[in-house]
């Protein structure tokens, strides 16, 4: 079994108490309750952004509310948080009073996202996609439900699986027909293989496991998966407390730069343009305050936007690698944002087209076919039931509906897709995941609990 632990690493977040909330309907705002502002993006969504993102105050919305907290973890996916928040676009938006609060790890995250901002936690976050489907089912929350909406993908692509520099001749990359015999000889050797992971059931437990099974590795059999929070990898991996990791940027980067590891892949090489962080909020909260809801949104979507010009990104790693947010040199947040990847064990390739995308090629839409195959996946290693309705999980939790109205207050509608569904999506190792078909899918696959 894996042993998702924390104990004798450096630095874990405790568990805070957990409170009970109720469950609340599910209206949302319609696209007819709002008028654009004049200084409203206008990208593509198939090239790269160029549109105006000026910070004059909007009239398009009147909020319930003004003030919001918002939870973020020290990555550089948290950038369009972090760019609404320094650049006045949640201002913009009637919305002048938002926190954007540092997290120390995800469970700090989910703790915070149950105790809500009324009891001292937070409103919503910059958050691994499964976890508020597993908040909202109570299964990482000792059984208490805290429905949460999904309003917006945050950005596809931009994590890394590094490995232990002593792996380097081993040539440990994407795909390894010999990852199982290495590892073996690890554990023969007495020592457990321990691969960590940020949150169980995660983005990052998902990329780990996706990875291991499709190079022979029973990851609940053959290696000890272990939790990290983000910010603590390297020091973990310097340390020995583990031989892999998966994580997002810069972490991945950071590691390279202190010579204390490499990066085996990038996870758009393992699935490209793959779905990763989410921006969500209770539901609760969203039905209370639909229009800030929504003006939260805009002013998020306003920030993918100027994150994704490549003229923005030498500034916006300027802003986030501030202490206050990151606290990473801005150089080793950019590389990798351009696509330039270092790998740390001589192979360097430059790979914009599976770089970090904030916007373009439709990287803030919530597609309900990507938050299926997260909760088949999690059905696959026992997170969920396997008799799970997946479609009517996703249904309740993911709200593209706001995010439509907020395109169109945007005067965006040319960048709504046509359909809820990516299509088939294909992974490194041949695989399919039809969402017409989620369940031919988990029955094709050779590893799993399910």
């Amino acid at each position: 079994m894996s042993k998702l632990s924390r104990r004798k690493f450096i630095a874990t977040a405790g568990v805070t108490a957990l409170s009970t909330v109720a469950i609340h309907g599910c209206a949302g705002p319609s696209a007819t309750e709002s008028t654009s502002s004049a200084t409203s993006p206008s990208p593509k969504s198939d090239t790269t952004a160029t549109s105006s993102t000026t910070t004059t105050t909007s009239t398009a919305i009147t909020p319930e509310v003004t003030t919001a907290k918002l939870g973020f973890i020290a990555l550089t996916d948290a950038s369009p948080l972090i760019i609404a928040k320094e650049k006045g676009f949640f201002e913009k938006y009637g919305m002048k009073d938002v926190q954007v609060v540092k997290q120390a790890s995800w469970g700090t995250t989910r703790d915070n996202i149950v105790l809500g901002s009324e009891g001292g936690g937070i409103d919503g976050a910059h958050i691994l996609t499964p976890m508020p489907y597993l908040i909202s089912e109570g299964k990482v929350t000792n059984g208490k439900k805290v429905p949460m909406y999904i309003l917006a993908r945050l950005n596809i692509n931009g994590q890394g699986i590094s490995v232990a520099n002593d792996f380097k001749e081993a040539k440990i990359g994407l795909k390894n027909d010999k990852l199982k015999e290495v590892f073996a000889k690890v554990k023969a050797g007495g020592k457990d293989v321990k691969c960590a992971v940020t949150f169980p059931g995660g983005t990052h437990d998902l990329w780990m496991r996706y990875w291991l099974a499709a190079n022979g590795i029973n990851p609940d059999v053959d290696v000890s998966t272990i939790v990290v929070p983000p910010p603590q990898m390297v020091a973990n991996m310097k340390a020995g407390n583990m031989q892999a990791f998966c994580v997002g940027e810069p972490w991945n980067a950071r590691l390279v730069a202190q010579q204390s590891g490499y990066t085996a892949l990038v996870t758009g090489e393992l699935w490209k343009d793959h779905p990763e962080k989410s921006l969500a909020l209770r539901a609760d909260w969203v039905d209370k305050n639909p229009k800030a809801a929504q003006a939260l949104l805009m002013a998020v979507m306003e920030a993918q936007v100027w994150c994704d010009k490549p003229e923005n990104k030498e500034e916006m790693c300027k802003i986030v690698g501030a202490d206050k947010w990151l606290k990473v040199p801005p150089a080793e947040i950019l590389g990798r944002l351009q696509g330039k990847v270092d790998y740390g064990d001589g192979r360097t390739a430059e790979i914009p087209d599976i770089s970090m995308k904030f916007w373009r090629d439709n990287a803030s839409y919530p597609f309900k076919s990507h938050d299926l195959w997260f909760v088949v996946e999690d059905m696959r290693w026992g997170y969920f039931p396997a008799n799970t309705d997946a479609k009517k999980l996703v249904d309740a939790v993911n709200r593209e509906d706001i995010w439509q109205a907020a395109a169109k207050a945007l005067k965006l509608e040319a960048d709504i897709p046509k359909s809820t569904s990516r299509g088939v999506e294909t992974f490194f190792d041949g695989v399919k995941f039809d969402p017409e078909k989620p369940d031919e899918y988990l029955k094709g696959l050779k590893i799993k609990k399910a």
